[in-house]
């Protein structure tokens, strides 16, 4: 007999679930977690702890419901979006396995098949329309809760100080390698959606450059410039914070678009913050775009330059991104940005 807890999953479902577990297979890490309830503690699907008996675990959807259910990490496997094992591979090495371990499995409602599942032919209009698109939640309410325990609880290289630096009001963090599943996940999945249109942009600015197909590819272009160092970030806004405009560039590399996630619930959470795209048309006075955002969405946006057509020629237009000031409350958003730091 299951547990309880996972009573409302189809049996086929729970059936996959156990398999992967036996089976301690690591390229379900991050699809699910198993909880054993008779220990309280909560394991990826490639834990190398005991097996424990099939009436005793309960599975779970993201690390925050077994949370929910009273059971705690394990410290062996660390469930919460770090692994612990091959402490002497370089970060391009670890991003290269975690990125092939995360690659979509046949669970339903996970990042990857809503990845899988977008139209890429409307995200390139309306990046090339717009200069922005939004993925409308793609991420569930509790991989943002998941998101937003780890600022406290996570693996980080530094933490900045934005007042400190001269670029706002508020603090952020950036994540050490290895990434979280979700953000590694996200990483390596939305590169491959958009190289093709980073290809398309820099052939219509007049460049050669034809980026790798592959993410890891692209990273250990990185590496051989001298960029080894992972970017993407957690950021936490107060009451009175705000993030000046600005682009995300960390050395010779560039890819030209990058993803803003929302975390937390405008209107509950916070007001204000609004995300702000500034577009600097040449001979122009700059153009802003306020980005509706809600829970669980995605932004792709440039880095740097977009092309836009002009009536004999496509130009390149200046873009910056910023977040208003936070009327109240406190606002958490993540940032994945594809190229790393120097």
């Amino acid at each position: 007999m299951h547990n309880d807890v996972t009573a409302g999953k189809p049996a086929n479902r729970q059936e996959q679930m156990w398999a992967a577990m036996t089976a301690r297979d690591a390229s379900y890490d991050g699809q699910f977690v198993y909880g054993v309830m008779t220990t309280g503690v909560y394991c990826r699907p490639s834990c190398p702890s005991r097996q424990a008996l099939r009436k005793n675990v309960a599975f779970f959807d993201a690390t925050s419901e077994a949370r929910a259910a009273g059971l705690r990490a394990c410290k062996r496997c660390k469930p919460d979006g770090f692994a612990s094992e091959d402490q002497n591979v370089t970060p391009v090495h670890k991003t290269c396995r975690l990125g092939e371990q995360t690659t979509p499995g046949n669970l339903p409602n996970t990042v990857s098949s809503m990845i899988d599942a977008l139209d890429t032919e409307h995200i390139h209009h309306e990046l090339n329309e717009n200069g922005w698109c939004i993925l409308p939640g793609l991420l569930t309410h509790a991989h943002c809760d998941d998101l937003i325990n780890l600022y406290d609880e996570g693996n980080f290289r530094s933490t900045i100080k934005m007042a400190r630096h001269g670029f706002g009001s508020g603090e952020y963090r950036y994540f050490a390698y290895p990434l979280p599943w979700i953000v590694e996940t996200l990483r390596h999945r939305l590169y491959t959606l958009l190289a093709p249109i980073a290809d398309m942009w820099a052939q219509r600015l007049g460049g050669s450059t034809a980026f790798p197909k592959s993410h890891a590819d692209y990273l250990a272009e990185c590496a051989a410039h001298g960029q080894t160092r992972p970017t993407p970030l957690i950021l936490k806004y107060e009451r009175g914070d705000y993030n000046c405009l600005h682009q995300d560039l960390y050395g010779e590399k560039v890819f030209p678009l990058q993803a803003a996630l929302l975390l937390s619930k405008p209107g509950r959470d916070f007001t204000g913050g609004e995300f702000v795209i500034t577009e600097q048309r040449p001979r122009m006075q700059s153009r802003p775009h306020v980005v509706p955002m809600r829970q669980g969405d995605v932004v792709i946006f440039p880095v740097r330059h977009r092309p836009k057509s002009g009536v004999r020629r496509d130009y390149r237009t200046t873009m910056r991104h910023g977040v208003s000031q936070i009327s109240s409350g406190r606002r958490y958003a993540a940032g994945v940005i594809f190229h790393d730091a120097s």
